[in-house]
Parts: structure tokens; sequence; C-alpha cells
């Protein structure tokens, strides 16, 4: 049975307490292209140890503020949100029946440490705390939300006592999968003759990406004498992994473009250039870079692990996902000898499955169903 379409639209508040790469990206994304009415709460993406400790504080004083009357029919917040915090500090201000959604684009207990530093609970309890607070909890791929799951008993019982192991089935049951939309883009490629394959690198600038392995792959493949350039692009932050420095000399010769694109539409133009794009990733929740540069064209060379097999559709796999680093220097040889872009079959799986007016359907529907409002089949 179809009902019609609510006239009046949620009012949500988004709360971001990090705000920058993927956060950024997620909630300006669902800000446009949701059709209700989305207001964002943000907080610099920087120190992130102190947003998951105090940022609670500045965005409960901004959301407090008397001009924002009506209160909201649903909060949003990320998982750098501190969700029992902050709504400890509202309580005045947000009625019963406003819902709560966790969204969780990263956890702090399976999240890999940098070398040196040393493991703090503190940070995944925050998480678990905010769960136990939320009516929803929203994880951004399965491999996420299985892996939490999994590891989450092994936290609890870490503690002495009163470690409440009876709630991890609760939570699980109100826990879903939503991904993170991404932006549409045209493929407009249009090349003839011959051409130098451009090679992609646009993750993160952290050990966890394993940039040792990307770089070593393109060491033996300029060995191997073949022909390709180089793109590297991806935030940065202070401590950058040497391989990047190293790589930067060694293969200066062959270097397109090196370093952060702040402008998004410099990005854009840079994924419609790349030829192949490449992770060699140990940690990965999603894959939003992966996706963006697929949906541009590039063709996609995947490790066998962590979220990836969920991005590609089975019947591609062959072609995408290797299982080692003999396989990857295997695939990528064949693809710079046959530069080709990615499969227009590929490119239509992501497109249906991963773009904002796709995604942004099934997180409005989702938030009508928690506040009780019909949804429309036709939605």
């Amino acid at each position: 049975m179809t009902s019609s379409v609510p006239s009046q639209p949620l009012k949500v508040w988004l709360l971001s307490p990090y705000h920058t790469g993927s956060h950024r990206a997620w909630a300006e994304g669902y800000q446009a292209h949701s059709r209700h009415s989305v207001q964002l709460f943000t907080l610099a993406g920087r120190f992130w140890k102190w947003r998951m400790q105090g940022g609670a504080i500045e965005l409960a004083s901004q959301t407090n503020a008397d001009e924002l009357d009506p209160p909201p029919d649903l909060v949003l917040a990320t998982d750098m949100t501190n969700l029992s915090a902050w709504l400890a500090l509202v309580r005045a201000k947000l009625p019963a029946r406003t819902r709560t959604v966790l969204y969780m684009h990263e956890n702090q207990l399976t999240y890999p440490w940098r070398p040196g530093e040393k493991a703090d609970l503190t940070y995944a309890m925050i998480n678990w705390l905010s769960q136990l607070c939320a009516d929803l909890v929203l994880f951004n791929s399965e491999f996420h939300r299985r892996s939490w799951f999994t590891e989450l008993p092994n936290l609890l019982k870490h503690f002495p006592d009163y470690n409440h192991l009876d709630l991890i089935e609760e939570v699980e049951s109100r826990a879903r999968v939503i991904p993170v939309g991404i932006d549409f883009q045209e493929e407009n490629r249009r090349r003839a003759g011959t051409w130098t394959p451009l090679v992609l690198w646009n993750q993160r600038w952290e050990y966890d990406k394993r940039p040792d392995l990307f770089f070593n792959l393109l060491y033996r493949l300029e060995e191997t004498g073949r022909r390709f350039k180089l793109a590297v692009a991806g935030e940065n932050f202070r401590n950058v992994p040497a391989e990047f420095d190293e790589a930067a000399s060694r293969l200066a010769h062959r270097i397109e473009h090196w370093g952060f694109l702040p402008s998004r539409e410099a990005y854009l133009e840079l994924l419609k250039k790349s030829d192949l794009v490449i992770s060699t990733a140990e940690h990965e929740f999603f894959g939003i870079s992966i996706l963006e540069a697929v949906q541009a064209g590039a063709f996609p060379l995947l490790p066998n692990r962590l979220s990836y097999p969920e991005l590609i559709p089975a019947e591609l796999h062959a072609a995408c996902i290797y299982s080692d680093e003999e396989e990857l220097f295997a695939m990528a040889c064949r693809r710079l000898d046959m530069p080709r872009p990615a499969p227009p079959s590929l490119r239509r799986a992501v497109r249906d499955a991963y773009t904002w007016p796709v995604v942004s359907r099934a997180y409005d529907n989702l938030f009508d169903m928690l506040t009780g409002i019909p949804v429309s089949d036709e939605r």
C-alpha cells in the first residue's frame, strides 16, 4: 500500500565534531540531497581525541541556542560525537519524541593505532556509550558492522565487573548498514591512439593504508620498463610516512601530480584523468575515495579483505580483486599493458548503489520510519 509523501519534512540536526574529509563530504552530501531539512552543527576536523572527549560541550552550546526553536525531530551524529555527553547537556532542550541516530564512519576499537602509540580504550568506550544512547546505529559497510560486534565483547571483558555483555545483542538488533553517498560523475574521457596510463593514489597518507606496499609495486613496475605516470592525492597530516618522501624522489620523473587538492573541482578533474586506482590498505571501513575514482572511470585493483569485496559486484572480482602482492603485480602489469576504463557494468553498479540520489532516499525512508512517518513506495 502506497501512502502519500509527507508535506512537512523532518527537522534533522546533524552533529559532525570532526568536520573534514569523508565526514564532511557525507554530512554535506546528505544535507544537499535529503528531502528533509538538515541543519549542520560542526567543529573543525583537528584534535580528534579532544573532539571525542570535549566536542559535545561546544555542540551542546550551539544546539542550545534559543533561536533554534522548534527542536528537531531527529538527531544524526557521527561516531566522533560523545552522544551520551551531548544528550545530557541538552536534556532541557530536547523533547522525548526526538529520535537519535549514530553514524559509524569508523570506530576506535578496531581502528589501528599509529606506530609508537599506545591503545587507549577510552575512545572505544565513548563509541559504545554513544551506541547505547542511540535509537538506531548505522554502519557504512557490513564489514564494519561485523568487525565491531565481533571485537566488542573483548573490550567489555577487559573490565572487572558490571560489563553488561547482554546489551551487545540489544544494540546489534538496532544496527543497520547504509553506505556513504558519492556524487555522480559522467565519464567524458575521449582518448584516441596511445597514451601513458595514470596510476592514482587518492587515500589518506597514513600507515594503515600501507603506502610501502603501493610504492614497492610501482618500483617493481618501473623495473619492467612499463610506461605509467603517477598522481598522489589524498589528505596528509603532520606525521607523513617516510615512504612518501622516498617515492617523491625515486619516481619524480613519473609524477604528474603530488599532494592534497583543496579544490573539489580540481580533485574531480584528476579522477577523470586517472586510469588505474590501487589500494593496498590493511584498514578501511568503507572506501569512498575508491568509489569516487571508479565512478569517474578509473579501473580499480583492490585487496580481497576489509570492505573492498562489498564495493565490487561478485562477477567482477576476478578482474578487480587481488589476493596477495604477486597477484596485484600481475594484474597491474596487465592493466598497464592494456589500459581501459572501469567496465560500464561496474560504473552502473556504483551509480545504482552509492550515488547520493539513491543513498539519500535510503536515509530519508529509514528516518521516516523511525519517527513514525509512513513511507511512500515511490520515494
